[in-house]
């Protein structure tokens, strides 16, 4: 039996069970007692959990399992001993051979896989009716076991309670695992990278050029200052000019000026910007933006314009993070209390002055704390950088010359020829971790100037 049906029968017997336990909870002896210390519907969930927690768990642990019994069935197969000694040669027709059996009718290309192939059928199957029978076992073992405990005064409603307690749990430490996990990882090739080059050469260096690398001293071509400039002229000082006033003017406008029915209209109609996939904007702008902005630049005289400029990349950019602009600064505006500006028109002052010397100081720390966050999602963005911006690392103040990104360089390394423990390749991760510790330092900036804000207003 496959996963996907085992799942279903364990979900079906979580519901036979909850159905049978709630139908007997409802029939107890209370004793005199009014009333039943939890409800029958929560007693038939404390049997449910322990009908389809076990199995669930059993499952997920036997799926990690099998696939190494599945292999050492098969090596143990006569026709294993034509395998090649080379352990990656060895996988790849094993491999092979996995995927043509999960396949009727499919043949394997190579002959010594095609042979492996019905053993590899007969083991999957032998395995998978043993995962789908201990994992019924289980599933009726838990149910009983809940089962024998249940009567009047069981606390069932605690005992659930706590079970999804501790569900909530596991999905926090899951989110703070994974990112964990991210960080340790690119830690990891880091400190490979830095064995090889000077931390110095690489935060400080003002050279990159990772094509061309002198094996003496290869921080002398790895200098990451032209790629850091390059993603914050790009992403915090072009796109921010673009996404900053036109945010903050449709923030205001929304709340202070619109009619409610224009703004039930136009405030998802601008937030679909931030649903457009990166790979769109990216087209968007390789294909349109950057065309004219260089034919724009040659008609005003400036005929060496590039067609891959850092203002092309830092527009279209721009536009993408409006929404997180505009939607910050839209909560923001919104919750300042009514009472200051009803005063503040009460004094005699205009919609305008109340908007420019009363809402807005009033709501500041909520508006940078989503200029922050938009410029961390901005300096993070790859594909419009990939697609329009340069590949030429270049420390330069002119918004129509080449530049290039951390993110950009990134895909670059990883997508070359290169051996995966050179100084080229491990580079990529010293990046990683750079571009991760400066957006997790704006992270923070920015959600402890939330914090303040919110003490301040609620």
């Amino acid at each position: 039996m496959n996963t996907l049906a085992l799942l279903f029968l364990v979900a079906g017997l979580g519901l036979i069970g909850w159905l049978t336990t709630r139908a007997r909870a409802a029939r107890f002896d209370r004793g005199g007692a009014k009333r039943l210390h939890s409800l029958p519907a929560q007693h038939g969930f404390y049997v449910a959990i322990w009908v389809v927690l076990p199995a669930l768990l059993f499952v997920a642990a036997w799926g990690g399992i099998a696939p190494a019994l599945v292999k050492e069935a098969v090596l143990e197969h006569s026709a294993a001993a034509q395998l090649p000694a080379f352990d990656f040669e060895r996988d790849a027709l094993l491999a092979e051979a996995n995927r043509v059996a999960d396949a009727p009718g499919a043949t394997a290309f190579d002959p010594v896989a095609q042979q492996l192939v019905a053993p590899t059928r007969i083991a999957k199957a032998r395995y998978n009716w043993i995962g789908t029978a201990v994992a019924i076992l289980l599933a009726f073992a838990g149910g009983a076991y809940a089962f024998t405990r249940l009567r009047a005064n069981f606390p069932a409603r605690s005992r659930v309670e706590r079970g999804v307690m501790m569900l909530l749990l596991v999905a926090s430490l899951i989110a703070i695992l994974t990112t964990l996990g991210i960080f340790l990882s690119l830690l990891w090739e880091s400190l490979r990278f830095f064995s090889q080059v000077s931390i110095t050469d690489f935060l400080f260096g003002t050279h990159w050029s990772p094509q061309v690398i002198d094996p003496e001293r290869p921080g002398r071509s790895l200098g990451a200052v032209p790629l850091l400039w390059g993603t914050f002229f790009i992403g915090a000082v072009i796109a921010m000019i673009v996404a900053i006033p036109f945010g903050l003017m449709s923030a205001i406008y929304l709340t202070q000026y619109a009619a409610p029915r224009v703004r039930r209209w136009m405030k998802p109609i601008l937030e679909i910007l931030a649903g457009v996939p990166t790979v769109v904007y990216g087209y968007f702008a390789a294909l349109t933006v950057a065309p004219a902005v260089r034919d724009v630049a040659v008609a005003l005289g400036y005929p060496y314009a590039s067609s891959e400029s850092a203002l092309a990349a830092g527009l279209v950019m721009g536009v993408m993070i409006i929404p997180f602009v505009s939607s910050m600064a839209d909560d923001s505006i919104a919750a300042v209390p009514t009472a200051m500006r009803d005063g503040s028109l009460a004094m005699g002052a205009t919609t305008s002055e109340t908007i420019s010397r009363v809402l807005i100081p009033a709501a500041l720390p909520g508006v940078v704390a989503g200029i922050l966050l938009a410029v961390s999602r901005a300096i993070g963005e790859t594909m419009i950088v990939v697609m329009a911006a340069s590949g030429a690392a270049n420390i330069t103040l002119n918004p129509l010359e080449s530049a290039t990104t951390v993110t950009k360089q990134i895909v670059d390394l990883l997508t070359g020829e290169s051996e995966f423990d050179s100084p080229k390749t491990l580079a990529a991760f010293a990046l990683g971790l750079t571009l991760f510790v400066i957006t997790l330092l704006l992270n923070i900036v920015a959600l402890r100037v939330v914090k303040r804000y919110r003490e301040a207003y609620e």
